[in-house]
Parts: structure tokens; C-alpha cells; sequence
């Protein structure tokens, strides 16, 4: 991914909404071994909340509903940002905030509600409710039970699939958690980038065969580029 080119985008087809791809601290974990994302962190807080506001000053209200997401977790925001964002919503009557959360700061959530005006939709990078292959192969450092323990907290789950390792019962597996205990959730198809983990094509085939009615679900969000809500 690297950075970033585009930071602000409207998603028109499911969830209508406007999105902003903001800039923050670096991950709290940051060593997921897919990840290099995080090539988008800065420790130089004055310039990360100068482009931050810009990038906010961008959002009209159209949908009257946010996604506000960087290279790490909310959390890692500035703090000068994260008033920002609550400003914005206040200005531009916004009635929902989608923001994205660390396995690690569960037990944040409901400051975060707090501090924001309005509900949020939590997400998560899941990855996978498999196990070993989450934390052996993909090093998420996300110890959780199952989907259940995942759903106390977290409203939306973000999937990952066509890895190399991955099989289609783990898949299979996944998608129906994510349809069982969730109300939303997203499916990201992987793209190879500068880390050793490597895409499946023939998975990623099968994938879109045998699951293209998500693309009709209103519910679950597909992604086949990492770019497809418009910013990154």
C-alpha cells in the first residue's frame, strides 16, 4: 500500500456514506504479518493533524453518516483529531460514525462512545476465526474465543480471504459467522504486497464463484483492491 494517494471518497453503493482516510501514531501491536500499511503511521503529531483537518474540512453530510479510518486504530488518532471528528459530526449533522479497533483496546469502546455525539459502528480486522492460522500465520495477536466473545464488543468484522494457506472450509467457516452474529461485516479479497504473505489465486476464484451473492447481500461489503472504498 505505502501512502496513501486519495484520503477522502463517498461509498454509494452499500451503506452510503463518506469515508476519510486519516493519518495516526503507529500501531499499537503493528506486526501482523500481512500488514505494511502502517507505512502510513507518523510520530509528528503537528503535520498529521494539519492533513487530518484538511481531510475532514472535506466531509459535507451528505449521507449524514462517517467512516473515519488510518493505518492503525481510532485510538491511535491524535487527540486534537479525534475533537476534530466530533466537531464535524455536530456541524455537519452527521448520525453515525464508523470507526475501526484493535483486538487490544476492546475494553476502550465505550470511552470512544462516549467521547463521540453519536453511535458508533465498531469494526475489527478479524482476518479469520481460525485460530492458528490468525495467530501462527497472519501473528494478529488477537487471542478471542470465537465469533461470540468477537460480537460482544465489535459491531462489523472485517474478513480477509484468498491466502496462501487458507483452505475453503476456513473460508466457508467464516462466512458463516459473519452471517450468524453480526449485522454487518466486510470481505476484503487479499492483494499481494510488500510482505511475505502471498495471495491464492485459484482460492480467490473460487471465492467469487461460490460467494458472489455477497455482492448482493446489503449487509457484507466485498473488496477486491484494497482501494475499492475509494481511498488508500
Amino acid at each position: 500500500m505505502g501512502i496513501p494517494t486519495e484520503r477522502y471518497s463517498k461509498i454509494t453503493n452499500k451503506n452510503q456514506r463518506e469515508i476519510c482516510l486519516l493519518q495516526g501514531f503507529p500501531c499499537a501491536w503493528g506486526k501482523c504479518a500481512f500488514c505494511d500499511y502502517i507505512a502510513d503511521n507518523s510520530r509528528d503529531e503537528a503535520s498529521m493533524v494539519e492533513l487530518n483537518h484538511r481531510v475532514l474540512d472535506l466531509v459535507t453530510g451528505e449521507f449524514g453518516v462517517l467512516e473515519v479510518i488510518d493505518s492503525a486504530s481510532c485510538f491511535e488518532l491524535p487527540e486534537q483529531t479525534l475533537d476534530r471528528i466530533a466537531q464535524v459530526i455536530k456541524e455537519k449533522n452527521i448520525q453515525k460514525l464508523f470507526f475501526e479497533a484493535h483486538w487490544i483496546y476492546r475494553h476502550k469502546l465505550d470511552e470512544m462512545r462516549k467521547r463521540m455525539p453519536v453511535p458508533i459502528v465498531f469494526k475489527i480486522g478479524v482476518e479469520t476465526f481460525d485460530h492458528d492460522f490468525r495467530e501462527k500465520v497472519l501473528n494478529k495477536h488477537a487471542d478471542f474465543s470465537g465469533p461470540e466473545e468477537v460480537a460482544r464488543y465489535f459491531d462489523s468484522p472485517c474478513l480477509m480471504v484468498g491466502i496462501k494457506g487458507q483452505t475453503k472450509e476456513m473460508i466457508a467457516r467464516d462466512i458463516e459467522y459473519l452471517k450468524r452474529y453480526f449485522k454487518l461485516g466486510t470481505v476484503n479479497v487479499y492483494n499481494n504486497n510488500t510482505t511475505p504473505i502471498r495471495r491464492d489465486e485459484e482460492l480467490v476464484r473460487w471465492f467469487m464463484k461460490e460467494y458472489r451473492w455477497l455482492l448482493d447481500d446489503p449487509a457484507v461489503e466485498v473488496l477486491y483492491e484494497i482501494t475499492d472504498f475509494g481511498v488508500g
